[in-house]
């Protein structure tokens, strides 16, 4: 026990300079939600914020894809890691770690937990409006570690898409916040609609308002809606944020609402 609370100590002293520290969580893969945590922290670097982003995927570390650094290295000093600094995020991740891109993360809990901790003592994050995890799909131990590692959590942003397929595992996101006591700062329906690209209007070819429903159901906020537009993924492909290359586009709006109704939260630290 002397162990965890020095652990602890040296954790909430290496974050003790962040302000607010939100986990991105979906209960199912394959809704967006490592696209929308980096559009996110880019949009929050638009509207004046110091950013940093943790890619909490052990096993699919996508987050230096999506901004064009993977072929970074985090570079360590005296035991202190220098995060990679892209477009005004301070990011960090395994894949910085690894010797090649293809190689696979083949660990247990323990050395995932292990890794994740030396991520939150060890990375110089300096002094941040936003810390943003981006963990894997599910409930299992990169969530769980986050959360009991990180301390002081501002709260989760669970990600959604409006088949009833992925709202039902969504589900499991909000009651796995409700369990641990961790307040949900809200739910965004990612792939709601379909923005065209020529005219920018938007057509339903899903059921929409999954995400506004699950909301209300909890008693949660509702963030918004960010329909699909083909120049997330040409971005997301091409290492570059969508919101920082296609401004003035639906999808664009919707980050910088989200943005927007985020920051009049009574949880978020001004």
């Amino acid at each position: 026990m002397e162990e965890t609370k020095t652990e602890n100590s040296v954790i909430d002293e290496r974050l003790s300079k962040v302000k607010n520290k939100i986990v991105v969580l979906s209960g199912k893969g394959g809704v967006g939600k490592s696209t929308f945590a980096v559009n996110f922290a880019s949009s929050l670097v638009q509207e004046g914020f110091k950013v940093g982003l943790l890619d909490a995927d052990i096993h699919g570390p996508s987050i230096p894809t999506m901004l064009g650094i993977r072929d970074e290295q985090a570079m360590a000093s005296d035991g202190v890691i220098s995060p990679v600094n892209v477009d005004g995020i301070r990011v960090m991740s395994i894949g910085f770690l690894l010797s090649g891109q293809d190689d696979p993360v083949i660990w247990r809990g323990p050395m995932k937990m292990n890794i994740i901790k030396q991520f939150l003592q060890d990375v110089d994050w300096g002094e941040l409006d936003y810390l943003i995890v981006d963990c894997p799909p599910g409930t299992g131990d990169e969530p769980l570690s986050v959360f009991q590692l990180i301390g002081d959590v501002t709260g989760a942003v669970i990600v959604t898409t409006p088949q009833e397929v992925a709202a039902s595992d969504v589900r499991k996101s909000v009651n796995f916040c409700l369990r641990l006591d961790l307040d949900v700062l809200g739910i965004v329906e990612n792939m709601s609609g379909f923005a065209c690209p020529h005219c920018g209007k938007v057509t339903d070819i899903f059921k929409k308002g999954g995400g506004k429903v699950m909301a209300d159901k909890f008693h949660v906020p509702y963030l918004g809606s960010v329909p699909i537009d083909p120049s997330i993924g040409i971005s997301g492909d091409e290492g570059t944020p969508f919101v920082t290359r296609f401004g003035g586009s639906p999808s664009h709006q919707s980050f910088g609402e989200i943005v927007k109704i985020l920051n009049k939260s009574d949880k978020i630290k001004k």
